[in-house]
């Protein structure tokens, strides 16, 4: 009777184990069968390329001036339109962008009209920095007169002032408004004003190498 007994147990347990090891296989199985969603996302994460000119319209977070600002200043903006390439929306709008004062001048007796040079450099995408080339953003402030600015430029002269600041040519700009204030002293000693962009101005850039996102 004793020894039936534990052949009984024994007989339970074995099948016990054998149960447990069926249902682990079964669990196994049925891991192995479902798809690796993470895997799955990734690859069908696919990158969209923004082509070279395409718009950038921002509002600024950080102002900027004639004023305050200085060359090689860093400022923070924020898209104020989304970015849509072939129907799909690539940035959103309020995504972070980050640019650079590349050129400053105050208004003087000689350097003649304020003029402030901004470039985007970098836009904030999941939470890195995306490394963009953008075309300059040219400020040049208003005459004090307009007959000051015909005087000084000559038309001609007003032109070389944007298109010297516009290709980084420092002496271009000043050289402008000297030059073609010879002999007008009156002019060139009469001060002008200054460019101001407090927060929240809003402004366009230009991509100047497309970028892939």
């Amino acid at each position: 009777m004793k020894r039936a007994l534990q052949l009984l147990l024994a007989g339970a347990l074995i099948s016990g184990l054998m149960a447990c090891s069926q249902n682990q296989a079964d669990s196994n199985a049925s891991a192995a069968d479902k798809p690796d969603i993470a895997s799955s996302a990734k690859a069908v994460m696919v990158k969209t390329t923004i082509p070279e000119g395409a718009k950038l319209h921002v509002a600024l977070i950080d102002g900027v001036s004639t004023t305050n600002s200085t060359e090689g200043e860093e400022f923070m903006a924020s898209l104020s339109e989304p970015v849509i390439v072939d129907g799909k929306t690539v940035l959103d709008k309020g995504t972070k962008v980050k640019g650079h004062v590349t050129d400053v001048e105050k208004s003087g007796h000689i350097k003649g009209r304020a003029s402030i040079r901004l470039i985007l450099t970098e836009v904030v995408h999941d939470g890195k920095d995306v490394s963009i080339s953008t075309k300059p953003y040219v400020a040049v402030a208003q005459g004090t007169k307009k007959r000051d600015a015909e005087i000084i430029g000559g038309g001609a002269g007003i032109g070389a002032l944007i298109g010297g600041l516009a290709g980084g040519g420092k002496g271009a700009l000043i050289g402008a408004g000297v030059g073609g204030g010879a002999g007008t002293g009156t002019v060139i000693a009469i001060k002008g004003k200054e460019i101001h962009y407090p927060p929240e101005t809003k402004l366009s850039f230009t991509l100047a190498s497309p970028v892939t996102i």
